[in-house]
């Protein structure tokens, strides 16, 4: 019997995974990776030969009928006319633009106070932006990183002609398209994106399904002024946002995909990493991931878009039709690596040694915002310990910290979201630092909540591998395949660590 298969594209931060999979039931068929280089700016290309390395290694993608791409969020990618890109793509983890971030929330409150807002330009402009595209600018959003290029390399503002993102660029790319020498038409037109991605660029409306080119011609201003950035950002070629269903106007290139298939290759719209994580989950309205990787992310399914008026929730899309507020933090298990740095162990010395401390290290508390921080907002903090003292200052009290630092931080988006009135009945904890033994165990201690414990796989190359076989079907809905669980962590909720953690960091 011939299976249809599909493919799974995650292009992350630190790597390119394709996944063959059956489309009916989403068995892994074959699986290829490679890395991509380190750094918070990148050129796209590497991204390009890292998918035809993993394309490769996955034995080719001639007998793959359809095709869907996870992308990391918020990198901006610029194009110029020829479809070149302009410079090195900033990435979701460069903070450059932290700056304009924060004069992008003090422009949009300096009008007048309206009847119920608040007095605070501050605070005023981030309800503002909440309530304009669902999220308040922080440096990691693609707006901020196009006005850190108009401020600093307006050179470069003035030659774009289309800004997309990482998932945007490739599927392009992947249909075929890519830069052409002068006079070629580029078909930058054939750029699409899906509602997931698009609305983490902060210049896209979820709720209206709209690009909001008034912001955009905002941050242009200082390349260009007024009237030209209007011109400018009313030209500029925004991908096509397509629903959770369609099929791309384009085919994947015969070259890279379905060769041998008649008809060849559907492209799926594809979606940011976050929320296709959540659809190869398989989540629903009272879930909640928990993803420890580069980064640490909490997501929730809400069937109705939510407003954080705070602005440290994001109010993202998922890729179903509904929506996914999102709390994020630049410091994920990358904490735990700190620790066994710091104490020249491996992860299973770490995770011993943090069982042989107490609840609470001790009385130390680590506030573990190495890189900054985007939960809280934070983009030029470090990390402290706090709390030290010569009898509690010994390795497994250090161990401990580190663990219970790392589960505090992401509590804290746990509790922002069901501030929102999020509905959280299961966690999810997923990611490379679900690996840790520490963490597994802590973790239901440190959320006050049972933790459920899915098989670790590629879920963000599952969700999109997951995509790509529901739009080929054409069903309504997903297909429904199976979610391994490997267990449900239990454990006595010890809250006196959290409030000890919350009164370190202030």
């Amino acid at each position: 019997m011939t299976r249809t298969l599909v493919a799974g594209v995650d292009t992350s931060t630190q790597s390119c995974k394709v996944r063959v999979t059956d489309a009916e039931t989403g068995e892994m068929v074959r699986f290829g990776q490679a890395k991509h280089p380190n750094g918070t700016s990148v050129d796209p290309k590497y991204w390009w030969d890292a998918f035809l390395e993993a394309s490769q290694q996955a034995g080719g993608l001639d007998d793959v009928e359809a095709l869907a791409v996870g992308g990391q969020q918020h990198g901006m990618v610029i194009l110029d006319q020829q479809g070149s890109v302009i410079r090195d793509a900033m990435l979701w983890n460069d903070v450059s633009s932290a700056p304009q971030a924060a004069a992008l929330i003090e422009k949009m409150g300096e009008a007048p106070a309206e009847e119920g807002e608040p007095e605070d330009v501050i605070a005023r402009g981030k309800q503002r932006w909440v309530k304009a595209v669902g999220s308040s600018p922080v440096a990691s959003f693609t707006l901020t990183k196009v006005a850190w290029v108009a401020e600093n390399e307006p050179e470069n503002a003035k030659k774009i002609a289309a800004i997309c993102l990482p998932h945007d660029w490739l599927s392009w790319r992947i249909a075929g398209y890519g830069p052409v020498v002068e006079g070629e038409d580029a078909h930058l037109e054939a750029l699409f994106t899906d509602r997931s991605d698009a609305s983490g660029t902060i210049y896209y409306d979820a709720a209206s399904n709209e690009y909001r080119r008034d912001l955009i011609a905002m941050v242009l201003e200082p390349a260009e002024g007024a009237e030209a950035a209007r011109k400018h950002a009313d030209a500029i070629m925004l991908p096509t946002v397509l629903g959770p269903r369609d099929v791309a106007a384009v085919k994947v290139s015969p070259k890279i995909a379905g060769k041998n298939v008649e008809g060849g290759c559907i492209i799926a719209p594809g979606g940011g990493d976050n929320a296709m994580a959540s659809l190869g989950l398989g989540m629903s309205v009272g879930d909640i991931s928990v993803s420890l990787g580069t980064s640490g992310v909490a997501a929730a399914i809400s069937e109705n878009p939510t407003y954080d008026l705070t602005g440290a929730v994001s109010g993202f899309a998922d890729c179903t039709g509904h929506y996914l507020p999102l709390a994020c933090t630049i410091n994920g298990s990358r904490i735990l690596d700190a620790g066994r740095a710091a104490l020249g162990v491996d992860y299973e010395e770490l995770a011993q040694l943090a069982f042989a401390s107490e609840p609470g290290a001790g009385g130390i508390t680590l506030v573990p915002y190495f890189d900054g921080e985007r939960t809280p907002n934070r983009p030029d903090a470090t990390a402290t310990l706090s709390g030290m003292t010569l009898a509690n200052t010994t390795r497994e009290n250090m161990a401990r910290a580190f663990v219970e630092g790392l589960l505090c931080s992401q509590r804290d988006c746990l509790e922002l979201i069901r501030s929102l009135g999020a509905e959280i009945s299961r966690i999810l904890l997923i990611g490379g630092g679900a690996k840790s033994k520490a963490i597994r165990t802590l973790a239901p201690s440190v959320f006050g909540m049972d933790v459920t414990r899915p098989t670790t796989d590629e879920y963000v190359a599952i969700g999109a591998a997951r995509q790509a076989a529901w739009v080929l079907s054409g069903e309504t809905e997903p297909p429904a395949w199976q979610l391994t669980i490997d267990g449900v962590e239990t454990g006595e909720p010890t809250e006196a660590v959290y409030k000890a953690y919350v009164k370190a960091r202030g």
